[in-house]
This record gives C-alpha cells, sequence and structure tokens, in this order.
C-alpha cells in the first residue's frame, strides 16, 4: 500500500524529521531505483517520486528523492505565483562524476531549476 511510517523523532519541535531517517545521495538513488521492488513510484499530492526496497537484512525502506520532472514542477509553481526563488535540500548530492550517465542526471538537474 505503500505506507511507511517514521518512529516519532524530536528535531527542531518536529514529529517527523530528517533525524528519523538519512540522506541519500543521487548517486546512489538512481543506481538502486532500477534494481528496487517498486521501480519509480509517483506520488500526485506531493509531485515527487519515490521507489520502495529490501535491505539485506530485510528491511523495508521507503526513499523520496526529486528529479527533473518534481523540480521542474515545483520551479514551475514558483515562476507562476511571482515568487522570488526556489532551493534544493543539498545540490552537493547530485553526481558529478565523468560517467555520461550522470553528467546528464546532474545537467537535467540544474536544467529543471529554470523553467
Amino acid at each position: 500500500d505503500h505506507v511507511c511510517s517514521l518512529p516519532k523523532v524530536p528535531f527542531r519541535g518536529a514529529p517527523c524529521s530528517d533525524a528519523a531517517g538519512s540522506q541519500v545521495p543521487y548517486a546512489t538513488i538512481m543506481k538502486q531505483v532500477n534494481s528496487s521492488l517498486s521501480g519509480v513510484l509517483w506520488d500526485e499530492v506531493q509531485k515527487a517520486p519515490f521507489y520502495e526496497y529490501k535491505d539485506s537484512a530485510g528491511q523495508f525502506h521507503q526513499v523520496w528523492f526529486d528529479d527533473p520532472h518534481s523540480i521542474s514542477l515545483k520551479a514551475a509553481y514558483v515562476k507562476s505565483r511571482g515568487l522570488r526563488g526556489i532551493g534544493m535540500w543539498n545540490g552537493n548530492s547530485l553526481d558529478y562524476s565523468r560517467e555520461a550517465v550522470a553528467k546528464q542526471q546532474t545537467q537535467a538537474m540544474w536544467h529543471a531549476l529554470t523553467p
């Protein structure tokens, strides 16, 4: 049913935070998503992709991320509302290696910020 619960871990007053999970580099996501249990799934409310996998211990995980499509939707929203900008959590989590696929993925992410 694609429902994943996080333990409530206090963090700056928020009941659900990154203290309950961890950040995964975009390069890892792009390599892992194709071999995941679910492949890429899309949440229409969040306008964001996610996927699900089990680790070697059989523990279920759900990974939410942005891709060029979700970033471009958010950037277009900002532009349509006349807002002054958009931010990304960590641009340094993109893959800046010299691999051709990585270069294309990183370029597409940066390009998505300018609707």
